[in-house]
């Protein structure tokens, strides 16, 4: 084996299990079930968002030069804090943590103890994510790396089982705009977001292997990206088709947890209680560590060690184990506001930092950012209750607002001006 096919499989299985949290695994199968027949089109706009966006995310920070901070030096040093300050506020402290967290409760614990209460499974859950957080083990990481691949085994035997025996037939649910759901569905795994930050480290890594030049950097990273792609896809796109089987069959009411419980209890049996939830459970763990690991590092850096690493893992437990409790559902729906602004943001990012070689003016990439922002603010607000009449009135007649991208056009239009600026 080449010594460039060697990294290239590396990285891509390393891209692989970073993007494939456990968490995850619960929005396909619900997508699946609520598109029905539909299931193909609503998985295209899924991978678009959690597989390739994520993928395109890392191969522009690769082409500007390897870092975070040369992604958005276009628009400003400052801007540059702010996003990914917010972007690790987001996966690392008020949702993609507690998700966690709460996913371990709903898929591990509740299926085993019916009774079993959240406080104190979220005192426990934070209390071993802090533990091996500030003491940089690699014990939970050994163990991550037996029981992921034990989990993937356990996926691959509920995808294929489900796929030759399947659950039922899928049916027409009447779902509107089935690509946009899965798009914007797709930006709850957050993995496009995280991305950008994400990128450095492999790009880092790639330079110690010695590929030092910007093109060797990029290749290796695009062929990588096909690897983890490949992976990612065949296990999104079965739970996303097992999911479907199950709309002739499982209640509307049921839960996006819920829906992944019934599939594998009735795929594996009572004994999915203990191997599926337990799996699911350590793999939980890991990514909870790793991000948490990853925030104080990130803060502690940023405020020049004013709040020790220590302080700041503390804080981000005590914050997440308390937004656990609030359950899966109710942390995917405080989200969608945070998301709903950032994500056309960073989407705006990757896209301009991709044509680079095309645009040399600085203020096309500012003015299709804010572009991309103002109207993604106020799209936030109404979300939470907070309506602006007149301007949502402009907003909805934009091309592709009824499939959820009203902010392509201002995005561009932004860049047209910017583009016009002195």
């Amino acid at each position: 084996m080449s010594k460039d096919l060697k990294n290239i499989l590396i990285t891509g299985l390393a891209l692989f299990s970073t993007f494939f949290g456990a968490g995850n695994l619960i929005f396909p199968p619900t997508l699946g079930f609520i598109s029905g027949d539909k299931w193909a089109i609503t998985g295209l706009g899924f991978l678009t968002t959690c597989i390739g966006l994520p993928m395109l995310g890392i191969i522009a920070v690769a082409l500007v030069g390897g870092r975070t901070e040369d992604l958005t030096s276009k628009i400003s040093s400052n801007f540059g804090k702010i996003l990914c300050s917010i972007i690790m506020l987001t996966i690392g402290t008020l949702f993609a943590v507690p998700r966690t967290g709460a996913t371990t409760f709903e898929l591990a614990v509740l299926p085993i103890f019916p009774g079993a209460n959240s406080i104190i499974v979220s005192i426990i859950f934070f209390g071993i994510t802090y533990f091996f957080a500030i003491n940089e083990t690699s014990v939970v990481d050994k163990i991550g790396a037996i029981l992921t691949p034990f989990l993937l085994i356990t996926l691959g035997i509920i995808i294929v089982k489900g796929i030759i025996f399947p659950l039922g037939t899928p049916i027409n649910t009447n779902i509107q705009g089935a690509f946009s759901k899965g798009f914007t569905e797709g930006y709850q795994t957050m993995d496009a977001i995280g991305s950008i930050i994400l990128a450095q480290m492999f790009i880092g890594d790639l330079a110690l292997k010695g590929y030092k030049d910007r093109k060797s950097q990029v290749n290796i990273t695009i062929k990588s990206g096909l690897v983890s792609a490949v992976c990612l896809g065949v296990v999104y796109l079965g739970l996303l088709y097992i999911g479907a089987t199950s709309s002739s069959i499982v209640s509307q009411d049921f839960t996006r947890t819920s829906i992944l419980v019934f599939i594998s209890q009735r795929l594996l049996g009572d004994m999915s209680k203990i191997i599926f939830g337990g799996a699911i459970a350590v793999a939980c763990l890991t990514t909870s560590i790793g991000l948490t690991a990853t925030t104080g590092n990130y803060f502690s850096k940023l405020l020049n060690n004013k709040i020790s690493y220590k302080t700041i893992v503390l804080f981000n437990c005590l914050i997440s184990g308390f937004i656990a409790n609030y359950g899966v559902e109710a942390i995917i729906k405080l989200a969608v506001p945070i998301l709903q602004t950032i994500y056309p943001v960073v989407i705006v990012l990757i896209i301009t930092n991709l044509l680079g070689n095309y645009i040399t003016n600085d203020k096309v990439y500012k003015g299709a950012v804010y572009g991309a922002f103002i109207v993604s603010i106020f799209i936030s607000l109404e979300s939470i209750g907070i309506k602006v009449p007149f301007v949502m009135n402009i907003i909805n007649m934009l091309p592709f607002a009824k499939e959820g991208f009203s902010w392509i056009i201002p995005a561009i239009i932004g860049g047209i001006i910017g583009l016009n600026l002195d």
